[in-house]
């Protein structure tokens, strides 16, 4: 891994194929994730903000429900990020006891993406995995982050 690596893990009182509903279908990501609809199948990624814009796209390397999901990541919200090359975040879930999944993320290639890195560390990531956590566990993700 590179210095640019981030690898994020969260516990979420779910089951994996619970946690997988809500990382590829758009109804359940406009809840937890800044409001955008995001849409993972077997061959796509794309993000689409509260308005219809397009967020950012890509093509999916791996998809293995419930388990492991990995993508293309382009943030095409901002003009900047949108210049970068794409990144890959990958998603893996794993039930470490009945209704108690690990979900892990790791978000790399960010090597020639400073911006998009920088966007996504700190709050970025921990932000949308803390309300999808709060969406699964009781029904309500964390208000917005402005």
């Amino acid at each position: 891994m590179s210095d640019n690596t981030q690898v994020y893990q969260v516990f979420i009182k779910a089951t994996p194929e619970e946690v997988w509903e809500a990382i590829t279908r758009p109804d359940h990501s406009v809840h937890y994730f800044h409001g955008a609809a995001t849409t993972n199948t077997a061959e796509r990624h794309e993000t689409h903000g509260p308005d219809g814009s397009d967020w950012g796209s890509g093509a999916v390397m791996e998809f293995d429900p419930p388990r492991r999901l990995v993508h293309e990541w382009r943030s095409a919200y901002d003009v900047e990020l949108g210049a970068e090359p794409a990144s890959r975040v990958s998603w893996e879930l794993d039930e470490v006891s009945p209704g108690l999944t690990r979900l892990v993320l790791v978000h790399d290639r960010l090597d020639s993406s400073p911006r998009t890195a920088e966007s996504v560390s700190g709050p970025g990531w921990m932000y949308v995995l803390s309300s999808l956590k709060s969406y699964l566990e009781t029904g309500e993700a964390l208000p917005r982050a402005e």
